[in-house]
């Protein structure tokens, strides 16, 4: 793969990505994904945690201070899908996103995997860069899918 961002240039910025969880910051990734995110609005907190803890998360920090995320859900053998992308809109348009998404593809953990995928309505020209492409043969692809507004009803249900 092709080296996009220059690691040494954000890291004299203070910038570091981590997959240390403990650094994660719930609260403000909670926030994010829940209130400001097209994705995932509506998401439970005990959804999240759980998705989290259960996933491959890279941190994005700015002098310690998390102001990005993406989880990737792997067996780390075969298959990674990539979710939860995001950078806070005050640090954009540094290319933290693609430092991310180049940190992602180029982790020992992840290498070899035979398919990656990821789902976007507008990041197509982020993901490009890096060999993704529409779905080939989508005839093959199903989903079952509920959006988390229509689970937390069912929840209220019970």
């Amino acid at each position: 793969m092709q080296i996009i961002m220059n690691d040494d240039f954000f890291l004299k910025k203070g910038f570091l990505i981590s997959t240390d969880q403990n650094l994660l910051d719930f609260k403000m990734i909670y926030k994010y994904l829940s209130d400001d995110s097209y994705w995932a609005q509506g998401i439970p907190s005990k959804t999240l945690k759980k998705a989290i803890e259960n996933s491959f998360c890279f941190g994005v920090y700015k002098q310690n201070v998390q102001v990005g995320l993406a989880r990737v859900v792997t067996d780390k053998a075969t298959f990674a899908y990539i979710c939860d992308v995001f950078i806070l809109p005050d640090h954009r348009g540094l290319g933290l996103s693609k430092w991310l998404i180049q940190t992602i593809m180029e982790h020992p953990e992840l290498q070899g995997l035979r398919r990656w995928s990821l789902a976007t309505a507008d990041a197509h020209g982020l993901y490009r860069q890096f060999g993704f492409t529409q779905i080939n043969r989508p005839e093959r692809w199903m989903e079952k899918f509920k959006p988390y507004q229509s689970l937390k009803k069912e929840g209220e249900r019970s």
